[in-house]
Formats: C-alpha cells, structure tokens, sequence
C-alpha cells in the first residue's frame, strides 16, 4: 500500500465520484483511477466502495479506512515540513515583552532600529503585565522587555521614557469640566486603587496622595489599564494612570492633569547583560536614538 493509493480514495470519498475525483482532484485517467482502488481493495482484505449510477458512497469498512486514511496523510505532509524545516539553516530568534498597551508607542521604533535585521531573524512580539515581561526576560524566555523598573536579579534596565500620571475620570464626572485636577480633590470621590500587579504605579500614586495629605476612598481595584478604564467607565468611579493610556481611553472616560508638580512614572527597556543575543547588542547599540526619535515625536 502506497500513500498515492491513500490519497486516491480520500479524494474519491470525499467527491462521491470517481470520475470528479479523476478529472478535477487527481488529474488522472479514470480507469487508471478505478485499477488503483480495486487494488487498495484487495491490499486490504474488504470492500471499501459502493459503485452505483449516480457514483459511491462508502462501505462500512470504507468508513473506517477513511478517517485513518486522512490521519496517516496528514502525518505524511508534517513529517515532510519537519524534515524540509531541519534541512533549512535555522533562524536567530529574537523576542520582545512590552507592558501592554506600550508596544503602541515602541514598537515602530524597535522595528524601525532592526530593520536591517528583520528579514534574517525570527522576530517575536508579545505583551503582558510589568511583572510578567520582567519575569520572562529574567528566566531567559524573551530578550528584551519594556517595563517599569522591576526588582528582578541579574537584570539591566535602561530608563527610556519618563511620563506623568494622570487622572482618569468619567465625561460626566463633576472634576471632568475642571482643566486640571487639584489632587486634594481626588478625596471627595470613590477611586479606584490597585492590586498588586501594578506595585510600581501603586507606589508612586501611594507615595504621592501620602505627601498630599489625601486620603482616597478606594471603591474598586484594577490590575491592568484596560480594568482601569472599564471600572472608570462601569463604576463612575476615578483613578491615576500614566499618561500613554490616553489614546485608548472611549469617549465616555476622559483624563485630566493634576495640578501643580505630577507625579511621574518611568518606563525602561530591561534585559539580561549575559545574554549573548547580536540582535540584542545591534539593539543596545542604538537605544539612545531610540530615546531620541520617540522624544521628539512626544514633542513635536
């Protein structure tokens, strides 16, 4: 029995025809078609076709041949893309975590610093929250993580970017008309706070209300952006989030600054400096006009 004898009467099953099957699927000769499966027939010991007037239909054997029939095709044509996959020189890979939501921001820029490289590795994206890409930079699963500066051993960081935190706020809220937000007002209001997921914003809003002398009547808590504004918007309630989330805010919420100096959150590309990666390094090489090209298009 031959794989050729396998496709054939898959082909001929699933078209209810040997002469469909023959002239649209195979592109043989139907009689040279129908010899091919007598001889199936005979190798297997049954009858695995009903030939009528209007074409075949399967006999109980044949129904049970078919679906082992398509298995062992199927495994066939991986066995040949893993092999054809072998032969080929393997690729470098190189793997990028962003903080969700970030990869907006950065990640022209990361491809436009690679582009060289681009068609030569296998480039990989992926997002997460701070913690979890700080994590699988530090195990060696990704290659270079955009985060806030996360207490992890044997990492580096490169602060990239600096901005402020904001406030986030239903259309409708009272403080929405205000042009800024005075922060001793974020205490007359049900806000939303964070668990701890978020520990490096949640230290920075803790530290600022704390030097404020505000104390905040926390209703809700959030873990990522997107929760952030959901409970905004479904609860009516407040919050403090950086600034890069503003684009993606729906109509219903808005963001206003807070008045006088705002607090500020820093985010950082984080790697390991034991990596030996050369796309890493080609990365590293060029990570102050990174800094340079996002800083001008925030100013400009």
């Amino acid at each position: 029995m031959e794989l050729r004898h396998l496709r054939y009467f898959v082909a001929v099953a699933e078209e209810g025809s040997v002469t469909v099957a023959a002239e649209k699927r195979l592109h043989t000769a139907q009689p040279s078609l129908s010899r091919q499966l007598r001889d199936l027939e005979l190798e297997v010991g049954a009858p695995l076709l009903v030939r009528t007037s209007r074409g075949v239909t399967l006999t109980p054997a044949g129904q049970a041949f078919l679906d082992h029939a398509r298995l062992a095709l199927a495994q066939a044509s991986e066995a040949v893309a893993a092999a054809r996959r072998v032969a080929r020189p393997a690729k470098a890979s190189f793997s990028v975590g962003f903080l969700t939501g970030q990869e907006v921001e950065w990640l022209p820029h990361v491809t436009q610093i690679l582009r060289d490289q681009l068609k030569e590795i296998d480039f990989r994206v992926s997002s997460d929250f701070s913690p979890a890409v700080a994590e699988a930079v530090q195990r060696g699963e990704i290659d270079l993580g955009f985060s806030r500066v996360e207490p992890q051993p044997d990492m580096t960081y490169k602060v990239i970017a600096s901005e402020p935190i904001v406030a986030i706020l239903p259309a409708d809220h009272p403080l929405a008309a205000l042009s800024e937000i005075d922060p001793a007002a974020l205490g007359d209001f049900p806000f939303i706070g964070y668990t701890d997921t978020p520990h490096v914003l949640r230290g920075i809003v803790e530290r600022y209300l704390r030097e404020r002398g505000v104390i905040v009547s926390t209703s809700h808590f959030l873990d990522s952006f997107a929760t952030g504004i959901s409970l905004v918007a479904s609860t009516g309630g407040l919050t403090l989030l950086p600034a890069y989330v503003e684009k993606l805010l729906p109509r219903s919420v808005v963001s206003r600054p807070l008045a006088g100096p705002s607090p500020v959150i820093e985010i950082a590309a984080g790697y390991r400096a034991d990596n030996p990666s050369p796309v890493l390094r080609s990365f590293l090489g060029n990570i102050d006009w990174l800094i340079a090209a996002r800083s001008a298009i925030t100013e400009g």
